[in-house]
């Protein structure tokens, strides 16, 4: 037989494992709002990916003829004075070209050699000529231009003060009409924000090549939770 003390001590253990159910009346009273703010300001970096693609016979033949245009392409970004830092291949392919054959495996019918570089720009005003130069220069696939902004993370920064400022006006307005007092913020969380960039796809590139970076909103979303009191209380 176990002694009583024992028993006594398994007993209130039991006891606060199971505790008290926490009662509804016990949180303490608040008002929960999502204050909202955005900015919008002009892209001042853009990058454009730009490349050629060769097609030949023979794998030989379409790198030869890739390589080339391509030697034509970066001696034309360096005449433009585009900094090296600010090149980087994307893309580079060399793949064969199948005629569909019913009777049996794909034909081998040629070659597709594919080199693309991405470039960064520090004026967007200069993009549509950059454009235009890696085309004379013998770029023949343009697919996309990103626009970006420099100071998104400044940016963002002022919108979720603003945010806060959006959230505290609403609990005033709740507080007001329910005749109670807004007392300090009990939690605060971030709701999302936009991502810093904005991009917009060139199908072709034609002489001059009309470009438009437009603006770039940047939206924060802030919950926030505050504390309350009876009016009479303040």
């Amino acid at each position: 037989m176990r002694p009583v003390g024992y028993c006594a001590l398994l007993a209130f253990a039991a006891g606060m494992l199971l505790g008290a159910p926490v009662q509804a009346d016990s949180l303490p009273p608040a008002i929960s709002v999502t204050g909202e703010a955005s900015v919008s300001v002009p892209p001042d970096l853009a990058e454009v990916e730009a490349g050629v693609t060769s097609d030949a016979k023979t794998a030989h033949d379409a790198s030869e003829t890739n390589n080339a245009t391509m030697g034509k392409l970066m001696l034309a970004l360096k005449a433009a004075s585009i900094d090296p830092k600010d090149i980087r291949t994307s893309r580079l392919s060399l793949q064969p070209q199948n005629a569909p054959n019913r009777a049996g495996s794909p034909a081998i019918t040629g070659y597709r050699a594919s080199n693309h570089v991405t470039v960064r720009l520090h004026d967007v005003t200069k993009l549509a000529s950059t454009i235009d130069m890696l085309v004379g220069a013998g770029a023949n696939d343009i697919d996309g231009i990103n626009f970006m902004v420099s100071q998104a993370s400044k940016l963002l920064d002022d919108a979720r003060t603003q945010a806060v400022a959006d959230a505290r006006r609403k609990a005033e307005i709740y507080a007001k009409a329910a005749g109670v007092t807004l007392g300090a913020p009990l939690s605060i969380s971030e709701g999302g924000a936009a991502v810093p960039m904005f991009r917009a796809k060139v199908a072709t590139a034609m002489a001059p090549t009309p470009v438009a970076p437009g603006e770039e909103t940047l939206s924060v979303t802030v919950n926030v939770t505050w504390a309350i009191k009876p009016a009479a209380d303040q």
